[in-house]
């Protein structure tokens, strides 16, 4: 007997042009918005411009624990009433925490996992219209958010359902811009956040249509979108694999190649996309190799979709030219080495990620993971 739970946004709008959209949106949650963008604001100017009065805090890289405070204490001091994510998933994650901070009061060490107090976020967060610029973290649909502390060189997670979005606003039109190395980060995520949440034990029957529409949708645009980046039907197809990666993994689970990247981002600094794209073919190689005739039956699945051919080793071949068109290199350009493989791998065996894995992987398997990747 198949039982589940699934929460989403409250609204997903999707297609080229319903940015259009965005200040009747708006309007119908708040009338005091703060705009959480990128660390140039002015890439955005036409749609900024449809928000006359909305304050802008712009967010330079990845959300540490000093950003996040700082975006509330500029909500506050705004007296904003709605909160807009406009950019990549670092901007989306900000803005959800802002919103939640904002309710809740506090410091986000109150209630991060890991390295926080773990509180529960009991007040209703702000509302967030999360308008993604980007095609990789899937986090407008979903009820968490991601902030790094350099201090103790961790990324941790505050979520609450009270965190997902009012409105999900997807206008594949706003990633024509994306720089090469971001559309290939960011969609190669987006694909392993279908793959992951497929082969994952806790996998549904829900989940799984978004993950099989989601894969299949990488492969007819993510090599596109990365050759020839004003091709809309490519970005609306990669568009697409995000939102539906986003919806798959905040009701199902990911697996070992996300439990390994959330110590790796806190360790190395590096995009996020980029070092679950590292670890993906050794990660399945180790599950393909370790699972059932079930799971493996799914990874050949997963070749299926991306190639036509109907074996798990498809897709490791299809996913490793793809690291090698899009020049997505290993581990050590990032400054990982031997050294570092046995704290990684300790964290990485105990992240919430890992335990979607389809095989419990021991430390020293993922020290062997991470071994093959670097």
């Amino acid at each position: 007997m198949t039982s589940f739970n699934f929460a989403t946004a409250a609204r997903i709008v999707f297609g080229p042009g319903t940015v259009s959209q965005l200040p009747e949106l708006v309007a119908g949650l708040g009338s005091r918005p703060l705009v959480c963008t990128g660390g140039h604001p002015a890439r955005h100017a036409a749609v900024l411009a449809t928000l006359p009065g909305a304050a802008i805090f712009a967010v330079a890289g990845e959300p540490s624990l000093d950003v996040v405070r700082a975006g509330a204490d500029a909500a506050r001091a705004h007296h904003a009433d709605v909160i807009i994510g406009l950019g990549g998933g670092a901007v989306l994650d900000t803005a959800k925490i802002v919103a939640a901070l904002v309710a809740n009061g506090g410091d986000p060490l109150d209630y991060a996992e890991v390295i926080g107090r773990g509180l529960p976020l009991a007040k209703t967060s702000l509302p967030v219209v999360a308008v993604p610029t980007t095609s990789g973290t899937g986090s407008e649909v979903t009820a968490n958010g991601v902030v790094s502390s350099p201090e103790h060189r961790v990324k941790v997670s505050l979520r609450s359902a009270s965190m997902l979005p009012r409105v999900a606003l997807v206008d594949p039109g706003l990633t024509l811009d994306c720089p090469k190395s971001v559309t290939a980060h960011a969609g190669l995520d987006a694909l392993i956040q279908c793959i992951e949440p497929f082969v994952s034990p806790f996998a549904n029957p829900l989940t799984d249509g978004f993950c099989r529409e989601g894969v299949r949708r990488a492969g007819l645009g993510l090599r596109r979108a990365w050759s020839s980046p004003d091709d809309l039907g490519a970005r609306t197809d990669v568009a697409l694999c995000s939102l539906l990666s986003g919806l798959a993994l905040a009701n199902g689970k990911l697996g070992a190649a996300h439990g390994l990247a959330g110590p790796l981002g806190g360790y190395l600094g590096a995009p996020h996309g980029a070092l679950t794209a590292a670890v993906m073919v050794p990660v399945s190689r180790f599950n393909i190799g370790a699972s059932d005739p079930y799971t493996r039956a799914r990874y050949a699945e997963v070749g299926y979709l991306l190639t036509g051919t109907e074996d798990e080793f498809a897709f490791l071949e299809w996913f490793a030219e793809t690291l090698e068109l899009f020049g997505v290199g290993g581990l050590a350009q990032y400054g990982l080495s031997e050294d570092d493989l046995p704290v990684v791998a300790e964290a990485a065996a105990k992240a919430s990620s890992t335990k979607g894995n389809p095989v419990t992987p021991s430390p020293d398997d993922l020290i062997g993971i991470l071994r093959a990747a670097l």
